[in-house]
């Protein structure tokens, strides 16, 4: 079975891990990433009830960290009283060997690593400068972590050729998408960061050189990924519902130990919670430094990248979510009495959709009032005006908006009209000559929102 073929042990010694092209030289032992960020949830609580917000902040659940820094002596301390002898600017291991293996474990913190603690490094240092240190090591465990995950979703679910044979290609794809480019854009991550602090032990502000350095790799990676999310959701929930030979195999992938109780979606949405928690690590590491330092450019520019990505994420998974709902759209419209006109456009998406009524004036002696009821879909460019038939909707008119279409408020209870009333203008639209519809809606709060949205420019 090809679960057989990644096992994760405890020990060095006896570590076995097959069919991986990179192994952290200094995380080994580094719970999975679904666990990691559990266990900073129960650290964030514990804090908080511990301590002030503010502390919360500073020290980013940096596990054990109070403790030990109380431990250091009041000699130092940050403080114009205490005059330490200058820290060195960087502890380096000599030129003529490789870094050496730093044995981690999950509670392990910068502070002790035998070679930093042998180094003398932390008799120099305030309490400030080590949570600053501790923070950047944090982003190093917590990539081996997140690594860790990848390598469970990209070698036991994408590799699984068992649960392949239950896909089509396409649904593979759109499933994994491309989870397996951001797993190796991980590992070189990972290594750049352990080289630094196998050169280097006062990575502190540092990391932001090699964030930046592998920004343009999230970015190309990162956002194509999140931006697929929604169909890969889509996709698992449909698979689950009528595909019995998926959620079978499924089932019995996620059973494994390997998985260690975890479900595919949980290993799905990482990539999205990752890229948004490096952002978060860097901002607190850009609070813990000191403006004058020599990476301290770098890092803000690392935030700024950091923060891009995220931006780009987001904006994506809006657009697709708006070709969403215009291609649901279009698909229950239909043109009987109007021509036709292609919906799904670029830069086209929906404002605001919902039922209104349009009042008529019967030609009588005491002009009896009538409605129709009627379905506005107000689009980024046009306004469309239909009646609804059940899921369906027949439409009766369109314009373009908002150069032909635009809305009015009048005085309506002056002319024995509804409260909620309004007029709609449109100067020139399919079905014939301009008009003035007047529309009225059930509540107030409805009136607004449909002035709102047809007084917008966007």
């Amino acid at each position: 079975m090809f679960a057989n073929t990644f096992i994760f042990r405890s020990s060095e010694s006896d570590e076995e891990v097959q069919s991986t092209r990179f192994r952290s030289k200094f995380v080994r032992n580094l719970p999975l990433y679904q666990e990691y960020c559990l266990q900073d949830v129960r650290e964030n609580i514990k804090r908080l009830q511990k301590s002030s917000l503010s502390e919360l902040i500073i020290s980013q659940c940096v596990q054990g960290l109070e403790p030990q820094v109380e431990k250091l002596s009041h000699s130092q301390t940050c403080s114009p009283q205490s005059s330490p002898s200058p820290a060195p600017e960087c502890f380096t291991t000599p030129p003529s060997t490789k870094p050496k293996l730093i044995k981690v474990t999950p509670s392990t913190l910068w502070q002790d690593l035998e070679e930093v603690k042998g180094s003398g490094l932390l008799q120099n240092l305030c309490s400030k400068e080590i949570r600053l240190h501790e923070t950047a090591f944090e982003l190093i465990c917590s990539e081996a972590s997140y690594l860790r995950s990848l390598e469970i979703a990209v070698k036991y679910f994408y590799g699984s050729k068992a649960l392949r044979q239950t896909l089509t290609q396409m649904e593979h794809h759109i499933l994994f998408s491309n989870i397996e480019q951001v797993m190796t854009t991980s590992e070189k991550f990972l290594t750049d960061l352990e080289l630094q602090l196998g050169e280097c032990f006062l990575i502190g502000s540092q990391v932001g050189d090699v964030v930046l350095r592998h920004c343009p790799a999230f970015h190309r990676l990162y956002v194509s990924y999140v931006t697929n999310m929604m169909y890969q959701e889509a996709l698992i929930r449909q698979l689950q519902q009528q595909n019995k030979d998926f959620q079978s195999v499924l089932s019995k992938l996620e059973r494994s130990p390997v998985c260690q109780r975890q479900n595919l979606k949980s290993f799905l949405v990482l990539p999205f919670q990752r890229i948004t928690r490096i952002k978060l690590i860097l901002e607190t590491i850009f609070r813990l430094s000191k403006a004058e330092s020599y990476s301290f450019t770098n890092l803000e520019k690392a935030i700024q990248a950091v923060h891009e990505v995220v931006q780009e994420c987001d904006n994506g998974v809006r657009k697709m979510k708006q070709i969403e709902e215009l291609i649901c759209l279009e698909m229950h419209l239909d043109f009987d009495k109007v021509k036709s006109i292609p919906l799904v456009i670029s830069g086209r998406f929906l404002m605001h959709q919902g039922p209104v009524k349009q009042l008529s004036l019967e030609n009588s002696t005491h002009s009896r009032m009538s409605f129709t009821h009627i379905y506005l879909h107000l689009l980024s460019d046009m306004l469309i005006i239909s009646s609804k038939r059940d899921e369906r909707f027949e439409v009766l008119d369109h314009a373009e908006f908002p150069t032909r279409s635009r809305c009015e408020r009048f005085n309506a209870e002056a002319l024995g009209l509804p409260p909620n009333s309004f007029l709609l203008h449109l100067s020139k639209r399919k079905t014939g000559p301009a008009t003035v519809l007047v529309l009225v809606t059930d509540t107030r709060l409805a009136k607004e929102s449909w002035i709102n949205a047809l007084s917008s420019k966007e």
